[in-house]
């Protein structure tokens, strides 16, 4: 069974929102995250001159702003293969170590499940 087969809807449910948010933006990277309360926070890339910010990073920030108190799970969409340290970092900056990272591909696929 594959790894995407496997995956809990809810999990399923925030890839879809970041391959969309990739989408729809035409960004290099989707990200999405759910809290504590099942609330879920979508974000593209961020590239502006005076502003650089990852897709995890601004989904992980939008929670924050938005008064989340802790991270379930967190999803990427992207083409670089992986989550960079610095990224899953801001979602163990509010989830913890053991949230659960899912890097998937511009399909959707999900490719790994990374510790945060």
């Amino acid at each position: 069974m594959s790894e995407a087969a496997q995956l809990d809807p809810e999990d399923r449910k925030i890839v879809t929102l970041a391959r969309s948010a990739r989408a729809r933006n035409g960004v290099a990277e989707g990200a999405a995250v759910r809290d504590e309360t099942g609330r879920t926070y979508v974000a593209g890339t961020v590239a502006l001159d005076s502003l650089r910010l990852s897709a995890l990073r601004t989904a992980v920030a939008m929670a924050v702003a938005s008064g989340a108190k802790s991270l379930e799970a967190a999803a990427v969409v992207t083409e670089a293969g992986t989550a960079p340290d610095e990224d899953r970092a801001a979602v163990r900056d509010l989830g913890g170590a053991g949230t659960p990272v899912l890097v998937a591909d511009p399909d959707g696929t999900v490719r790994a499940t990374l510790p945060a």
